[in-house]
This record gives structure tokens, sequence and C-alpha cells, in this order.
């Protein structure tokens, strides 16, 4: 009988396939707590630290609304970028596993040192009044390093959790595919409870107790979320690395170049493949050919210069149909990847510009408590919050009567729909602006720093962007990783999460453009230090008119889209 030591690797996780009994005893729900409690405290860090953080920029480092706004998103942007680093080492060399064991120990380093930058004399800025601080180049450096580890850290982890998390479930057993795709929801619920604590207690602390103590909490919950991934290493089934991807797509484009004249046969089953059951990639099933991309299965066309022993045969000039068919994979992402970009244009304002224009709204809470303006993004929070139980238990087994499809909505609805919501958000916002200016005219508010309207006017905004995050975001999670090669799962959650980045960026530019554009002949800008005085609400309303014609790109790319197929299995 064997031994529960014999089926172990050396990392101490499992990797059941090809020995089916160890299955029993490793995945499922049953592994998965201490990868949730590893993402919910890991997000509590880093909410905890970045939910603040533009005022951070604004009122101890002295910079401007647009520069600190500026800086946010490019910081923001960077910690979703640095997940291709993540995935690359991940999908080809470490696995997943040690990848976000590794990557959690430079994230913990990055936390300490933030946290000492913002508590220990000579690195913290001084301050001679709350919001009157000044930092020397030293200590704006040590911060700016910190932040920076912290992203390279990140990095490491966000592209393999929620990936790590969904080979728990077997793909090939029909019950467990089930659960898979509510695991993508709960995945997502639990990245909102930390963010939940992050801005409802954090952000207090930091704007009401110290910065130091508002970061020194993140570092601690990090140092948790180590903790409870390590607990349940003897209950993970771990996937093997496949290799460079990298290297297999160029081996692809390679092999189809070179034999550019070559015709393929009307035959697809002369396209050369492994005759093993299993795929010569290793943690990859074998793909079934598809119709589009064709030039590309030139690289599968074996010629009588190609040895077709396996042994013998040079993948720089014969490739298997399953590495042209992850080829075609990544090409056919792309147009839905990068749809995604406006959408977390959006919703990178949360972080940035809804929080300045919170702070010009009367934030009080009683006669001695003020809500920080960051905190309404609790509100987004409590959204997400609200809407997961209520997409995955009434709105999945409801639509699924109508549509026959399992999951109810295919992934690419679910994300359409989401979309749709992001627009309703911006002119939530605009309407807002609109609402708020009138005042600020009517009433000659223009140097009041608070107006007389309550913050929890912000909520409308905050609560579809909540909403439109359960559609949109957890349905891309899924997306990516389910129509990602099974050896590039790392690397499509990376590329998922690059929209964020981008989004980031993008805004960023826009804010650039829209700020040199707005203030040519002395003008204040749409985005001026005294946003009484600007029109933040064309902002908004760029936004929504450039979410509408991402949205008509959207439906014309899912209509052409077409699904991977493993072999032997049914779509």
């Amino acid at each position: 009988m064997e031994s529960n030591d014999d089926i172990y690797t050396k990392d101490g996780t499992v990797d059941y396939i090809g020995n089916p009994a160890n299955k029993k005893i490793t995945g499922t729900w049953k592994a998965c707590p201490f990868i949730l409690g590893n993402e919910c405290c890991e997000r509590l860090a880093y909410y905890g630290m970045s939910s603040n953080l533009v005022l951070y920029f604004k009122h101890r480092l002295h910079q401007h609304s647009a520069t600190a706004s500026r800086n946010n998103l490019n910081w923001g942007g960077t910690c979703y970028i640095t997940p291709l680093i993540g995935a690359f080492i991940a999908d080809s060399y470490l696995g997943r596993y040690w990848t976000i064991a590794v990557f959690s120990i430079i994230y913990v380093i990055g936390m300490s040192l933030l946290t000492m930058s913002a508590s220990i004399s000579g690195l913290r800025p001084t301050c001679y009044s709350k919001d009157d601080c000044r930092a020397t180049d030293t200590e704006s450096a040590v911060f700016f390093l910190a932040l920076y580890i912290v992203a390279l850290g990140t990095g490491g982890i966000k592209p393999c959790v929620s990936s790590f998390g969904a080979d728990q479930f077997d793909d090939d057993d029909e019950v467990e595919k089930k659960h898979k795709s509510s695991f993508f929801n709960w995945f997502y619920f639990v990245i909102n409870i930390g963010a939940l604590i992050a801005a409802s207690v954090l952000v207090w602390v930091q704007e009401n107790v110290s910065w130091g103590l508002g970061f020194g909490i993140p570092a601690v919950a990090m140092g948790i979320a180590v903790i409870s991934f390590f607990s349940g290493t003897r209950l993970y089934r771990n996937q093997k690395p496949g290799g460079s991807p990298l290297t297999r797509l160029a081996q692809v484009m390679v092999s189809a170049f070179r034999k550019y004249k070559v015709p393929v046969p009307l035959d697809k089953t002369l396209l050369y493949e492994t005759a093993d059951a299993e795929s010569n990639i290793k943690g990859s099933r074998k793909l079934d050919h598809t119709e589009d991309f064709k030039f590309f299965d030139k690289a599968a066309v074996v010629t009588q210069t190609n040895q077709t022993k396996d042994s013998a045969v040079n993948p720089w000039r014969l490739c298997t149909v399953t590495q042209v068919e992850e080829l075609k994979g990544i090409i056919r992402l792309l147009p839905i990847w990068a749809t995604g970009i406006m959408f977390s244009a959006v919703y990178s304002q949360m972080g940035s510009l809804f929080v300045l224009q919170g702070e010009t709204l009367d934030p009080s809470m009683g006669p001695r408590f003020d809500i920080p303006s960051a905190s309404l993004s609790i509100f987004d929070t409590i959204s997400v919050i609200i809407w997961i139980p209520i997409y995955d238990r009434i709105i999945v087994p409801t639509t699924r009567r109508y549509t026959g499809h399992k999951n109810g909505l295919t992934q690419l609805q679910r994300m359409g729909i989401g979309l749709v919501i992001s627009i309703l958000a911006m002119l939530a916002a605009a309407a807002l602006e609109l609402i708020r200016l009138g005042i600020v005219k009517r009433n000659n508010y223009y140097d009041y720093d608070h107006i007389p309207m309550p913050i929890f006017w912000q909520i409308p905004q905050y609560f579809l962007i909540g909403c439109g995050e359960v559609f949109y975001f957890v349905g891309q999670m899924e997306f990516f990783y389910m129509e990602a090669p099974d050896a590039m799962r790392s690397m499509c959650s990376a590329l998922a999460l690059t929209t964020v980045a981008l989004g980031n960026y993008a805004s960023s530019l826009l804010v650039t453009i829209v700020t040199k554009v707005s203030t040519k002949h002395g003008r204040l800008g749409w985005i001026p230090d005294n946003l009484n005085r600007g029109h933040l609400h064309y902002f908004f309303f760029l936004l929504a008119i450039l979410s509408v014609v991402n949205l008509g790109a959207f439906l014309l790319i899912s209509k052409w889209y077409t699904y991977k197929r493993p072999v032997g299995t049914l779509r």
C-alpha cells in the first residue's frame, strides 16, 4: 500500500495527474480555505496601503492634485504589469506554488520598508500641520522604493493565486468543473472582504491615528497571508510548469513562416500531433484543431524534410496541433483583452478622481466624526459583497433555465453586462458633479474646502462600479483561465490583469492630455487644485463616451470569438 509520503513532491504539493488515487486526498474545496485566506489577507494589505495613497502623495509628499493622481495611477498600473514577470516564472520554471511563496516574501519586505518610511524619524516627511508636510528627496526616494518593491511582490501573487485555486478543481470531472466556476465568484468575494476592512478601518487609522500604524497593519496582514498559504501545502494539487510559453509561441511562428509556401492539407488529421494520449507539453491537454488563423497550421504540416519520430522532431521546423492552437488561443484572446482597458480606466477613478471629488463634499457623520473620502470605496466593496451571492445563487440558476448554459450566462455575456454598468457609473459621477457645481455657483462656495452637500451622494457611483466588477472582472477572470492553454494559465491571468494596468495608464494619460489642453491661455482647466472652479464632469462624460465606443467594439469581437476545444471534451 502506498504511503502518503510517496505521493508528495519535494515542495510538499501534490500532482495527482497520472495517479488518480492521489486526487481523493487533495484539492477541491478542502484546499481552498487556505488559498482564500491568503487572498483575503493579501488584499487587505494591498487595499489598506493603496486606498488612501493619493492623499498621502498630496498631503504628506506635498504634491498637486493632478501629480498625486498620476503617481497613484502609475503605481497602480505597475502593480498590474509586474504579474507578467511572475506569470512567466510560474508557467516556465517554478510552478504556481513556489512563485507565490517567493514573491510573498518580497511583498513582506516592501510592506515593512513602507511602514518604516512613514514612521521612523529621518525617513518620514516632516509635518508642520496635519496637511502641511514636506519630504526630502531621500525620504521620497525611500517611500517610492518601498512602493515598487511591493509592486514587484504583488506581481508574483496576482496571476498565480486565482489560477492556483482553480487548479484544485479537475476540468475532466464534471462535478468539480461546476464548482470551479463558483470558485471564481467566491474568490472575488474574499478579495472584497479584505478591501472592506481596509476601506473602513485602515483608512480611518491612517487619517486619524498615524500613517505608520496605517501601513503597519497591512504589513502584518501580509505576514498572516504567507502563513495561511503555507498551512495548506499538503492539500494542494500542483500543476507542473510546461516550459517557456514564449519559446513555444515563437516556434510556431518561425515554423509557419519557414513553410509559408507549403499548402495546408484539406484533411486536418494529416497535421502533426503526438501519438500519445497526453500532449507533449507538460501540464497541458491536447487541443482540437480550429479553422481560424489557418496560416499558422503550416507549422504542423509534415514535409519531406521533417522527421516525424518524436525523439527527432525539431520544434522550430515542425510543431504539434496543440502547440499551434496555443498560439491561436492567445491571438483570439487579445481583442477581448483590449476592450478591458476601458473598463479598468473607469474602475481606476475610485482611487483618484472619486476621492478628490469626495474631498469637496461634507464628510461629517455627526458632530465628532468625519468620514475620509477614500473610505467611500467601502460602498463599492459592499456592492460586490451583495452582488456575488445574488449572482451565484439567484442569477445563475434563473438564467440557466432560459439559456441552457451550465453557468447561466457565458463569460462574454457576463462581461458585456459589466461594460454597460460601467457607463452608468460614469454618468452617475458626472451628474453628481453637475449638481455639486450648481450648488457652488448658486451660493458662491468657490473657496470652500467642503460644501454643505453630504459625501454620501457619491454612493450610487461606487455601488454601480461594484456591480460592474461582479459582472466584468469575475467574468474576465474565469474567461481568461478557461480559455487559456493549460500550460499558460498564469500568463493569461497576468494578461487579463494588465488591462487594469493599462486602464490606470490610460486614465493617467487622459488626465495629462485634458490638463494640458484645458489649461491653455491661462485657464484653470477641467481638474484644477480647487475643483469648485473646475469642470470634473467633463472628464466623467468623456470616459462615458469612450466606454460606449468600447462596448460596441466588444459586441463585435464577441460575435466573432471561437472557444477553445480540448480533445475529447464538449463545449
